[in-house]
């Protein structure tokens, strides 16, 4: 197995400045990354553009790429290796940026088709890449590449992605929706007790009446804001500054925080199934490309994006080094749902655990679907209420003192 040694570095790439012409003879100016002169010189040519002057400004900032943008690349290169084209020049092929200003994932894919041409395996370049190529994507490609199945397994790994992330836009919509009607709705409560309900207080004043308790309420709480308001801001600002730090830095409070967030009502419940989800397809996809089930979990650690999850990962591999049975373990971290587990534990009998677990996470797919539209259905009314709750009863306590002051006259 040709991995790189640990630690070793990712030939840098250099930033250029380059005067040209183009072929009517207009002068053009610009920057552009490339590992050499060279081939900063054969982009631009590529280009139609005559150097007149290139200068190195030094080491370019690490290439970055998102996830959809791996997940392209990784569909791009199964279809061309289906194709039959070979892995180096379908790289080659791949690195080719639309202009000389190069985008961070041609910059990555021409780094690792230098790799390869330089003797180095594909899953130990892609190893060169921890943030766009996580470890269970390097492992399962080292398995097609032993298997001689390399484009079947890129393009599994394309179609696991794109569940995932469709997945993801969808729980994150059923979450992100409820969440900014709330905002917003607070947001217009504060507005209105800040700017409209002083102005009633003027009127009040002058009635020199015994004022209703609701209304009482609402001119206290609107003195409370409009003194208070600014610090308790502040107050959050910092507060949120503070805990984005500290779950930055601190794996312990990562761990409670995903805990806490796997016991939230309802949207606990969906979270927990859809970390089982992808836990559960993860690993069947390992075993069923041939990886042991001692390794396997080597490239399983960060495979939920659920702290909790992880840890859990970690102790059902010390548990089963220790002769402990996968369903077992799994039901020690509790963590994973009764219906993941239990199918596990008869798939354990028959041998089948790898199928098994590409059924519970399919399973598990559809129970997530089920549960975000349940959700979503249960926002809609639940926002109505809310927002009539607040606003209405904020407008009713203002209106009250002139309602009453009416009957009586």
């Amino acid at each position: 197995m040709n991995r790189p040694p640990a630690g070793a570095p990712v030939a840098t790439e250099t930033r250029f400045r380059w005067r040209a012409v183009d072929a009517h003879g207009s002068r053009k100016t610009g920057a552009l990354i490339a590992p050499d002169a060279g081939t900063a010189r054969a982009l631009l040519k590529r280009e139609n553009l005559f150097v007149v002057d290139l200068r190195s400004e030094g080491p370019a900032p690490r290439a970055k790429a998102s996830a959809a943008e791996v997940t392209l690349f990784t569909r791009q290169l199964a279809s061309l290796l289906r194709a039959g084209l070979p892995l180096a020049p379908a790289l080659d092929l791949l690195a080719q940026p639309q202009n000389a200003r190069r985008a961070g994932m041609p910059r990555i894919v021409g780094t690792l088709a230098r790799d390869i041409t330089a003797g180095l395996r594909f899953s130990a370049a892609l190893q060169r890449h921890p943030a766009q190529f996580n470890a269970l994507y390097c492992q399962l490609v080292e398995v097609g590449e032993a298997a001689g199945a390399l484009p079947a397994v890129l393009a599994r790994i394309a179609d696991d992605r794109e569940r995932a992330a469709a997945q993801r836009a969808k729980v994150r919509a059923a979450l992100t929706y409820p969440l900014a009607i709330l905002l917003l709705a607070l947001a217009i409560t504060a507005a209105l007790l800040v700017w409209v309900v002083p102005t009633f207080k003027q009127i009040f004043d002058g009635f020199g009446a015994r004022l209703p308790a609701p209304t009482l309420f609402v001119l206290a709480l609107s003195a409370g804001v409009a003194r208070w308001s600014v610090p308790a801001v502040a107050l959050v600002v910092a507060a949120g500054s503070a805990a984005t730090f500290l779950l930055r830095r601190s794996e312990p409070a990562r761990i409670r925080f995903a805990r806490l967030s796997l016991k939230m009502p309802v949207a606990g419940t969906l979270l927990a199934t859809l970390c089982a989800a992808r836990w559960s397809r993860a690993l069947g996809t390992l075993l069923s490309a041939g990886t042991p089930l001692a390794d396997a979990f080597d490239s399983l650690t960060h495979a939920t994006g659920n702290a909790s999850f992880d840890r859990a990962t970690v102790d059902i591999a010390a548990r089963l080094r220790r002769g402990e049975r996968l369903a077992a373990a799994m039901r020690a971290a509790r963590c994973f749902p009764a219906e993941v587990v239990q199918p596990i534990a008869v798939a354990e009998e028959s041998g089948a655990i790898d199928t098994m677990l590409l059924d519970v996470a399919s399973l598990a797919d559809r129970q997530v679907d089920e549960k975000i539209g349940t959700l979503s259905s249960l926002c809609e009314p639940l926002v109505i209420i809310v927002l009539g709750a607040l606003v209405g009863g904020l407008v009713i306590a203002m209106y009250l003192p002139i309602i009453q002051l009416g009957n009586v006259v």
